[in-house]
């Protein structure tokens, strides 16, 4: 894949760095990482922690300017948190390998992170615009500028360590930057529906540790709950057929993850059978 390159414009204002280490958490990336990584001129260092890929993940990452480490995978939350610690600056951008700075909020980053830096704020959060189905959606809220945390001072915010859907809890005030950034995913619904269930399957696990019991009675419920929440309170409405496919797809993962959990829980060696299973089709990273 062709390496995104920002505006000249974006090269040309602001400072040349920042104290800055952008963080990515790899995993066979080769198709997004140059991207990625070139998406952010003005870190001042670029850190991989890759967790095995054997693609060209780590040759491509380094061609690039980043520094590679490994480490085995540990979690999403707790590989996040082991990645901050082996960071140069103490603050970090943290970004998945297919998410991308557009070159409006390189330039923004330049004109506004300075002060910030200096301050006392704990993150900084950024606008994440994302695809469904090959096309932006146009209202649909989660995909049309989502609030995500992901410049922190190490000192002063902290990942959760939950399997998956972590967050990044910051002790201090917070600032919002304005310009998107690009997050392409899931470019089929086959992408979208894999990666659905591989998510669920973390969820299912982190609650059958905990001791959760999932009311299966209330799932015709939930279903239409989740499904309500999605479809009009996001306003997938209004982004037509695709709005409605997403928040059927929605709906249907929110009943999953409570049937596989009420699975795990009468039959507790499917959670041993299906994770060998996601080993040997090379998914156990993600679950």
């Amino acid at each position: 894949m062709t390496a995104f390159l920002p505006d000249p414009a974006a090269l040309a204002s602001g400072p040349t760095t920042l104290p800055i280490s952008l963080v990515v958490l790899t995993y066979n990336e080769a198709h997004t990482i140059a991207r990625c990584l070139d998406s952010v001129p003005f870190a001042a260092e670029k850190l991989v922690v890759d967790c095995g890929s054997t693609d060209a993940t780590v040759a491509i990452a380094q061609a690039h300017g980043a520094r590679v480490v490994h480490q085995p995978w540990l979690g999403f939350g707790a590989q996040r948190n082991a990645a901050a610690a082996l960071a140069c600056h103490d603050w970090l951008l943290v970004l998945d390998a297919d998410e991308f700075l557009s070159p409006e909020l390189v330039i923004e980053c330049r004109e506004r992170l300075p002060a910030w830096l200096a301050g006392s704020i704990a993150a900084v959060g950024l606008r994440r615009h994302g695809l469904f189905m090959a096309e932006p959606m146009r209202h649909y809220r989660p995909l049309r500028g989502e609030r995500k945390l992901r410049l922190y001072h190490r000192d002063r915010a902290r990942w959760t360590e939950a399997r998956v859907h972590e967050t990044l809890r910051a002790r201090g005030p917070t600032a919002m930057l304005d310009a998107p950034l690009h997050h392409r995913t899931t470019p089929s619904l086959l992408h979208k529906q894999i990666k659905s269930t591989l998510y669920a399957e973390l969820k299912a696990t982190d609650r059958h540790a905990a001791g959760k019991r999932p009311w299966i009675a209330l799932s015709p419920l939930i279903f239409v709950a989740t499904f309500l929440k999605e479809y009009l309170l996001r306003l997938a409405v209004l982004d037509g057929a695709r709005g409605y496919i997403s928040a059927h797809l929605s709906a249907h993962a929110a009943v999953y993850r409570r049937f596989r959990l009420y699975e795990m829980q009468r039959n507790p060696a499917s959670i041993a059978q299906a994770r060998d299973w996601l080993i040997a089709h090379d998914l156990e990273r993600d679950a």
